[in-house]
């Protein structure tokens, strides 16, 4: 009998193409752990809350929120039978990504290499550093193609 060992797994989305390796990565080892997905989008308030706070209300909010839908409807689709609970959050990504986790008992949490950002880091994507170094979780990091 094999071991439950991810229980949980997160999959941080954010709906791009980069992000894909990753969805479907975290989609094989639900499937093959029997896990339960939590795929999360998380709306990155960070350049609204020191300059205008009030620019992420009303339209540009329900845009975001939007798009943050689609991401997570996406890891629904491909997950395809896998049992996948959908969350759209906001605040600081990495922040409420391991928050998040350490609050639901996360094992696994999977996060692409690079995300939207038309400023990619060297290596790593900021927000999948800042995960790295802030989990308690174990964390995959999936390279982009």
């Amino acid at each position: 009998m094999m071991t439950k060992i991810f229980k949980k797994i997160l999959i941080a989305t954010d709906g791009s193409v980069k992000n894909q390796p990753a969805v479907t990565k975290g989609v094989e080892l639900a499937r093959e752990f029997g896990s339960i997905i939590y795929a999360i989008y998380v709306i990155d308030e960070t350049p609204f809350t020191s300059s205008q706070p009030e620019i992420l209300t009303g339209e540009v909010y329900m845009k975001l929120k939007d798009e943050g839908e689609k991401a997570v409807e996406q890891v629904k689709r491909i997950a395809n039978g896998v049992k996948v609970e959908t969350l759209v959050l906001s605040g600081k990504p990495a922040h409420v990504i391991t928050e998040f986790a350490v609050k639901n008992n996360v094992d696994l949490i999977i996060v692409g290499s690079q995300g939207k950002s038309g400023l990619e880091r060297l290596l790593l994507g900021s927000v999948a550093e800042s995960i790295i170094r802030m989990a308690d979780c174990m964390v995959l990091v999936v390279k982009s193609k």
